[in-house]
């Protein structure tokens, strides 16, 4: 499997874009991507991986993701996206990350898993049930693109995790879109209720991050505020966070 695997698996480079606490301008985590050696894009290293690799190719994010954490050095929480079709046990996938932590002494509270709603998953309670392992184990747990896939309110009927982050696409023009304000204002309330925090993702303009902050979303993430960091801590916008902060 390793020979299989063997560009996928060197072509794991740290980078690293932000969570923004607009309630104060602080990061609240970073959140750890794939590029290539040279920075190649995501899709380049993604391509490569097949079903006989994907359990390998997981793992060795997780590893690479704190890793790199640990040697930048930063105070925030890492998120890391993980992929559910390549887990069979989760007890089992979990040790690698354990042991990554414990090697590179990194606190367990500070991890997030972070997982894309768009991943078809076609036994929703088995996916739950890996999640419910993760917070067992003192994981914090995240929804990423949540609105545009296959998952949506029937995940959150089987498990609440501490964190959704809502798709870009109804972040888009949600200043000026009455039906993306109703969605939005809909998906805050509802996380309200069940006691989960909510991420806005993929924010571009300063009036689309001030329509979401008035709704009650304080947790944004965006070329807004920061362009990803390559093998690096991503450079902050600080003229957006001031703003932000009002």
């Amino acid at each position: 499997m390793c020979r299989q695997t063997l560009n996928t698996c060197a072509w794991l480079v740290p980078c690293h874009r932000c969570w923004l606490r607009c309630a104060g301008a602080t990061v609240f985590a970073r959140e750890a991507l794939v590029r290539g050696p040279n920075g190649e894009s995501a899709a380049s290293v993604l391509a490569q991986v097949n079903e006989a690799n994907r359990y390998r190719f997981d793992q060795a994010c997780r590893v690479k993701a704190i890793k790199g954490a640990s040697e930048l050095d930063f105070p925030e929480a890492i998120s890391i996206n993980f992929l559910p079709n390549a887990i069979y046990k989760p007890e089992v996938c979990i040790r690698t990350t354990l042991a990554a932590a414990k090697a590179n002494g990194f606190p367990l509270e500070r991890i997030i898993f972070e997982v894309t709603e768009g991943e078809r998953v076609e036994d929703g309670p088995w996916f739950a049930q890996i999640l419910r392992e993760y917070k067992r184990c003192g994981f914090k747990t995240a929804i990423d693109d949540f609105g545009a896939g296959y998952a949506g309110l029937k995940l959150l009927s089987d498990f609440q995790p501490d964190l959704i982050k809502i798709d870009m696409d109804l972040i888009r023009g949600v200043d000026t879109s009455r039906a993306r304000q109703s969605i939005v204002r809909g998906l805050v309330r509802l996380c309200e209720d069940m006691d989960i925090q909510v991420i806005a993702e993929g924010i571009e303009t300063p009036a689309e991050r001030d329509f979401l902050y008035d709704t009650g979303i304080y947790l944004m993430q965006g070329y807004l505020f920061a362009r990803p960091g390559f093998k690096s801590v991503a450079p902050l916008n600080e003229s957006a966070l001031a703003v932000a902060a009002k």
